[in-house]
């Protein structure tokens, strides 16, 4: 396919999509059939592909990647789906586990389809997204179209302006234990087309290939399946919709994936928000960690959601306490690690100029993420972390030794780096 005929192309899948968000949004009720065969349309999977190929990622256990396909011809490739589809001889094959280190030591499961899979998973993620963004509430934000993290951040701060209590939950090992006859359910309560729902049904139970060993998955869905995001919103929906109906009386609820917190204007709001909650996830078989939920007093301690630290202080302007969202410990922590290796003793041969590229990079993204708080100090701290990392490692390269306490403008010049500053974070240019 052509680049001129893309667009088209595009154009007539997002038409679908609006169709089909139109007709669920006008009944709650209405189950949807014959979607499959729109699964395989050739504009669909197209757009899949583009999309999957878009972020990029690792081959799955036939080790087939993106430039194999693209070598081998894309064109081709998508109609070998679309036959096998068609002639309903598709079957997943397993996840490959990887982990992927934490910043407390320990190491997270991620899943990886491989790449037919994730396209056919694409594919049939445009076709039923719409239908069920019919449903989904406004407190939920989490990988949903024209939603983001920092709105779900903003939103946060918003509400603590008259909230003074707030309900910091987080669910126990939540993508691996959901319960895969509940959420089949759930996804039946809107699609009838069977052989949509046995798409769905093999997906949860191809079984993962951890370190050369099958395993059967009977619970949970694999972190870093395309379709996984979509379906943990399906299953949460049911806590949303609860909370719309017969919580919202006592606080606002901040959903974004499997991370939430409920914000409160009174403690005793706050304790009931949090027995009602515990008891709507033991329902979907589900539990709340035991050490990782409790209840915050906005004005004396803070808490952390989506990389912020929300702490309620005293407003230089008027003296009143306003409530100020600024990166966390967590994620400064992050990005300095980032920076640090990136600026090692291990990339003795790298140019300069690259590296200066990729430490750009990094503290770009992170300045244009946490900009909409209030971050000016967590700007400048970085801001300083950054020139004394490429400061002792230009020295270093250059056989001298770094000074401590060097001033900047003493250093700034001798190490050929210029410096461009914007909002408290620094872009750098030999």
């Amino acid at each position: 396919m052509h680049a001129s005929d893309r667009q088209p192309h595009h154009e007539k899948s997002r038409e679908l999509q609006r169709t089909l968000y139109r007709a669920a949004k006008r009944s709650r009720t209405r189950r949807f059939h014959a979607l499959y065969d729109r699964v395989f349309r050739p504009d669909i999977l197209w757009r899949a592909w583009e999309e999957v190929r878009a972020n990029r990622g690792e081959a799955g256990i036939d080790g087939t990647t993106i430039e194999d396909i693209e070598r081998a011809g894309i064109q081709d490739y998508l109609q070998e789906i679309a036959t096998a589809l068609k002639e309903n001889r598709y079957r997943p094959k397993p996840v490959r586990r990887v982990y992927i280190p934490k910043s407390d030591g320990r190491k997270r499961p991620l899943g990886i389809p491989t790449i037919r899979d994730r396209i056919v998973q694409q594919a049939c993620r445009i076709v039923i997204e719409p239908i069920f963004e019919a449903d989904f509430e406004d407190c939920s934000h989490g990988f949903r179209p024209k939603r983001s993290a920092q709105k779900a951040a903003h939103k946060v701060q918003s509400l603590l302006v008259r909230g003074w209590y707030v309900v910091d939950a987080d669910i126990e090992g939540f993508f691996d234990n959901i319960d895969h006859a509940q959420l089949l359910d759930l996804v039946g309560r809107r699609i009838s087309d069977r052989r949509v729902t046995k798409l769905i049904r093999q997906w949860l139970q191809t079984g993962v290939v951890d370190e050369g060993r099958y395993h059967p998955t009977d619970k949970g869905t694999p972190q870093g399946g395309v379709i996984s995001p979509l379906l943990a919103n399906i299953y949460l929906h049911l806590l949303d919709r609860f909370w719309v109906e017969k919580g919202a009386g006592k606080g606002s609820l901040v959903r974004y994936a499997d991370d939430f917190v409920v914000v409160c204007r009174y403690e005793q709001q706050a304790r009931e928000a949090l027995r009602q909650i515990s008891a709507v996830l033991e329902g979907m078989k589900l539990r709340l960690h035991p050490e990782k939920t409790r209840i915050v007093a906005a004005a004396t301690e803070g808490f952390d959601f989506l990389g912020f630290n929300y702490h309620k202080w005293h407003s230089a302007r008027n003296g009143k306490l306003f409530p100020f969202m600024r990166p966390n410990n967590k994620a400064m922590k992050h990005v300095q690690a980032s920076i640090k290796e990136w600026t090692s003793h291990k990339r003795p041969s790298v140019p300069m100029d690259f590296i200066v590229r990729h430490v750009n990079s990094i503290i770009v993204g992170w300045r244009n993420y946490f900009s909409i708080g209030n971050s000016y100090s967590q700007f400048h701290k970085l801001d300083r972390y950054v020139f004394d990392r490429l400061r002792r490692f230009y020295l270093r390269r250059k056989g001298r030794q770094p000074r401590k306490h060097t001033r900047f403008k003493e250093w700034w010049p001798e190490c050929g780096i210029e410096r461009f500053c914007l909002k408290g974070i620094c872009n750098y240019a030999l």
